[in-house]
């Protein structure tokens, strides 16, 4: 085949494929848009600033380009051999010196100033109307509420996009991968201060339309702030490379009025309080099988799969020695972790841990009929 015919064919292909492409996809509400060139829409004035920053230091960087290779190809074109130019004979030129000293100096001075101004407010998180502390976990965010309206409410944010979508096997929604089942919900026109840290390995949280990347490190308190001046929903993601499922660790704030805000804060209290486990409650087999389910699917089942099989680095629980063996050993390694096995510990509830070992132990192949109660795993907590 003639290599031009070819090329050309290929050209075809990918040009379809990406009008294709751009036909289907979807502004992401929230999120990016279907051929977004600058940054996210500003949801703060730090972002306004920083899109202030972003074109003057380019419309600066652009007149220097413009400026240094017009002279440049200038000097080659008008002072080329074959018009017989003849090279300047001087070796300095106080002038010369100065010039290029100074204008640089003052440049860099006019970039700086406006930049400086910006990164000063964007560590500011005194005066703050509402206190945040963000965790950082594989792979998920928990947010604590500790300070202002709202103080006391306490929840994890995990990925809603369901596994069989992520395979192939379903319907993309326009949220895909960016949804979550318990958004981050704040009033607008109040100052929020994020305080990051994080579980096991670096995390960031970050959110484009606030203008907020701040790290999450363990054993480490970092912070940072906003103030959100329209109401809507916001998108973000982790931006530290943090392990196998990196990419699944989305952020939505939901920004309300607040009004709407002090009834979402006296419904989820409700929420909280309603959910409270009992220690002294029994629970049956079925009860702690059908909470274990839901708890696995939602913590567990992106390392070790839905059935139990496992993958990689992550072992198989179907048919697992340490699954069927004695309880301690579970009640250690749930508590605990292991390896890749993060800490769930303090992170989910004692009543989410004894569901889910009951569901591990009676799952798939494993048929032990346990039974794990709440106050066995208080128990073995108070034991360490």
């Amino acid at each position: 085949m003639n290599i031009s015919k070819l090329l050309a064919k290929i050209w075809l292909f990918l040009g379809f494929s990406i009008w294709s492409f751009s036909a289907a996809a979807q502004d992401m509400p929230g999120g990016p848009k279907v051929n977004q060139l600058n940054f996210t829409a500003p949801a703060t004035k730090i972002m306004e600033e920083i899109h202030w920053l972003h074109w003057f230091m380019m419309i600066i960087c652009l007149i220097i380009f413009v400026g240094v290779f017009g002279v440049m190809f200038y000097s080659i074109f008008k002072h080329r051999k074959s018009k017989g130019a003849q090279p300047a004979s001087f070796h300095e030129s106080t002038s010369v010196e100065i010039v290029w000293t100074v204008i640089p100096l003052l440049i860099v001075i006019g970039m700086a100033l406006p930049a400086t101004k910006t990164v000063v407010a964007m560590k500011d998180t005194t005066n703050a109307d509402i206190t945040i502390k963000t965790t950082g976990y594989q792979w998920k965010w928990g947010y604590d509420y500790i300070k202002g309206e709202g103080e006391g409410i306490s929840f994890l944010s995990t990925l809603s996009t369901s596994r069989e979508a992520i395979n192939n096997l379903a319907p993309k929604s326009p949220t895909y991968l960016m949804e979550v089942d318990n958004e981050m919900v704040v009033p607008v026109n109040k100052k929020i201060r994020m305080i990051t840290t994080a579980n096991d390995v670096i995390h960031a949280w970050a959110v484009p339309a606030f203008g907020v990347k701040q790290d999450a490190i363990p054993g480490f308190v970092r912070d940072t702030w906003f103030k959100a001046d329209k109401i809507g929903t916001y998108r973000g993601q982790c931006s530290e490379l943090c392990g196998a499922q990196h990419a699944f660790m989305p952020i939505v704030v939901k920004v309300v009025s607040d009004e709407d805000y002090t009834q979402w804060v006296a419904q989820k209290k409700k929420e909280m309080a309603a959910t409270a486990d009992d220690p002294s409650k029994v629970y049956t087999l079925a009860e702690q099988m059908e909470r274990g389910a839901k708890v696995y699917a939602t913590n567990c089942a992106a390392c070790h799969q839905a059935n139990g099989k496992g993958a990689g680095a992550f072992p198989g629980l179907d048919g697992s020695k340490v699954v069927l063996g004695p309880k301690p050993a579970n009640y250690n390694i749930l508590i605990n972790g292991k390896g890749a096995m993060p800490k769930w510990g303090g992170v989910i509830s004692d009543g989410d841990l004894a569901a889910v070992m009951t569901y591990t132990r009676n799952a798939w192949g494993n048929k032990t009929g346990d039974v794990i109660q709440t106050q066995e795993f208080i128990t073995a907590r108070a034991a360490k």
